[in-house]
């Protein structure tokens, strides 16, 4: 109707330098550097694809410059895994895959959690898009820069526990009632 000119794009877990430590693996590893355990939901066996941050930049540059408007892009990798081989990944990187059982340990899944979700970049690839950075390398790269940058990040305990809320104390929830809202407005 307006005739603007958009693309939309659609993506996967992105990982990288600069991540806020609530995601997964900024999460795990600042848990390990803190001698902490790694909070994996249910049994770990959620598997999620993730993608680089500079592959990320890349594709927008493709999409920027070969992709025409009123197109659909998915930006996905081919690095699908469970949470529990990140976190064991993590763990092996950081130098403690001897005390690997000690360092892991499992809470109740968050409601209406994926299994898995991942996407066929097929669209992407057809403008000559392909991911670059290999999954081991990256992952190394990230590591390496939160093991020298997390303060940054001012105080990220509230991000480290297993169900974080920021803003909210942990183990303090929103209730209903903390908003003004009554079950009847719901």
């Amino acid at each position: 109707k307006f005739k603007l000119p958009c693309i939309i794009t659609r993506g996967n877990n992105v990982y990288g330098p600069h991540q806020f430590p609530e995601k997964l693996i900024p999460k795990f590893t600042n848990q390990i550097l803190r001698g902490r355990c790694v909070t994996l939901h249910g049994d770990g066996s959620n598997t999620r694809n993730f993608l680089y941050v500079e592959d990320v930049a890349r594709a927008f540059e493709v999409i920027l410059h070969k992709a025409t408007p009123g197109q659909i892009l998915n930006i996905g990798g081919d690095n699908e895994m469970s949470n529990l081989v990140v976190a064991k990944k993590l763990i092996e990187i950081l130098g403690f895959k001897d005390k690997e059982s000690e360092l892991i340990t499992f809470v109740p899944d968050r409601k209406f959690n994926d299994l898995r979700y991942t996407i066929n970049s097929g669209k992407l690839h057809e403008l000559g898009w392909r991911e670059e950075m290999d999954w081991d390398e990256g992952l190394k790269t990230t590591v390496e820069w939160y093991k020298k940058h997390t303060s940054r990040f001012g105080n990220i305990e509230d991000a480290l526990v297993a169900h974080p809320r920021i803003g909210v104390s942990p183990g303090q929830g929103v209730t209903n009632t903390d908003l003004g809202v009554t079950n009847t407005e719901i």
